[in-house]
């Protein structure tokens, strides 16, 4: 088998993202040579049909994803972190696989525009504390929310489209004259230096959430708790939509080391299972390559459905096609488990929106033995496209 290069986990501007609209998403796969890249925005399906078009005019072959923040009160009063390292029981799940068009019955939809509508509310609470910022240093402008929402975004804001806007004022407030850049985020961050050059856009924005809108900094404003919801109501919401639950890694930092929940490999598959993920996906990027190959392949060879992303949810331009960290080019054999993954939800996206059984079935519900046939299935679904 031919294993065509996958993306399947990409950000767009109706989330937040490091490409300009879809097109300069698509544009920058097809000049890489990725043939199956996948939507994955947090909280939203917006972009889907402007992402299906665009992957009709490339001959490239769309996969359609979601991503939530979910919290688990049992792993929260255990201490436990899953895969938000910062903040135990906090766990973010993708939903792989949706059924296109996007369809979501009640109560599900409700839920699901209510906690991105939660996730809205604080954002524009921290625009509001930061303005007050602004103004008690009289640095001369203020942030407009309803701005940011028409200019920066599709509909999600997020903490970065903030970092963004204030990135853009101040730079437009000092003509882009890196003195008088320096010097206004000097007053802003209340004394701290500018440390990235003025030119590093990413490293700017970076900085200015690290100073004024992370956990402990002036502007930052917590999340209540409607703003996440539980594990499983999550997971009811991607299998009412027909997707597949899929749980993210985070896997090694760049000391080698995991979280509590995911440090002991056998231990975190069968606590998946037992949880009914049937598939993981991992963000290549962040991981050395020797250990990405090591978790990757047993969770192949346990069952699981395994994918590979980059997300591009920074301000950070990376290339499409997915690399390890430091650049490390992929193995062959994590190049063959994402596509083989990338088939599955192929297949299953494509039975769902007939309204078939997919992978899984409405209850999470899995036979792994069956994985062999949606691989064969989605093959060919992908093969007739993109040739």
């Amino acid at each position: 088998m031919n294993f065509s290069k996958v993306n399947a986990h990409l950000h767009t501007p109706y989330s937040f993202s490091s490409f300009h609209d879809i097109n300069n998403a698509l544009e920058r796969a097809v000049a890489e040579n990725v043939k199956v890249v996948g939507i994955n925005d947090f909280y939203t399906t917006e972009g889907y049909k402007e992402w299906d078009e665009g992957c009709r005019k490339r001959s490239l072959y769309p996969l359609f994803g979601i991503e939530l923040i979910s919290l688990n009160e049992v792993d929260q009063k255990a201490g436990l972190r899953v895969n938000d390292p910062g903040n135990p029981g906090r766990t973010y799940i993708s939903g792989k696989g949706l059924a296109y068009p996007f369809r979501l019955a009640e109560p599900f939809a409700s839920q699901l525009a209510n906690v991105r509508n939660e996730a809205n509310k604080q954002v524009e609470a921290m625009c509001e504390k930061l303005n007050n910022i602004l103004a008690e240093k009289n640095i001369g402008f203020s942030l407009n929310i309803d701005w940011i929402k028409n200019e920066l975004t599709k509909g999600s804001v997020r903490e970065r489209h903030l970092a963004k806007a204030l990135r853009l004022k101040v730079y437009e407030k000092c003509e882009n004259n890196e003195n008088c850049i320096k010097g206004l985020f000097n007053e802003i961050f209340d004394g701290k230096e500018l440390k990235s050059a003025v030119e590093n856009v990413a490293g700017v924005e970076n900085e200015i959430r690290v100073n004024l809108l992370k956990a402990g900094s002036s502007a930052f404003v917590p999340e209540t708790a409607d703003a996440f919801l539980p594990m499983d109501t999550v997971c009811k919401i991607i299998l009412a939509a027909g997707g597949i639950p899929t749980y993210p890694f985070l896997a090694d930092d760049a000391n080698g080391n995991y979280t509590d929940f995911e440090s002991d490999l056998e231990r975190v598959a069968k606590q998946l299972t037992e949880r009914g993920f049937h598939s993981v996906e991992f963000i290549t990027t962040r991981n050395d390559v020797k250990l990405l190959e090591k978790y990757a392949d047993y969770l192949h060879n346990q069952g699981f459905v395994v994918t590979l992303g980059s997300e591009h949810n920074t301000p950070a331009m990376e290339p499409i096609e997915l690399f390890a960290r430091n650049q490390t080019v992929l193995t062959d054999r994590l190049l063959q488990i994402n596509y083989e993954g990338a088939c599955v939800i192929a297949a299953h996206q494509h039975v769902v929106a007939q309204g078939l059984r997919g992978y899984v079935d409405e209850n999470g519900n899995a036979d792994r033995t069956k994985r062999e046939e949606f691989v064969k299935l989605g093959d060919e679904l992908i093969r007739n496209k993109i040739d």
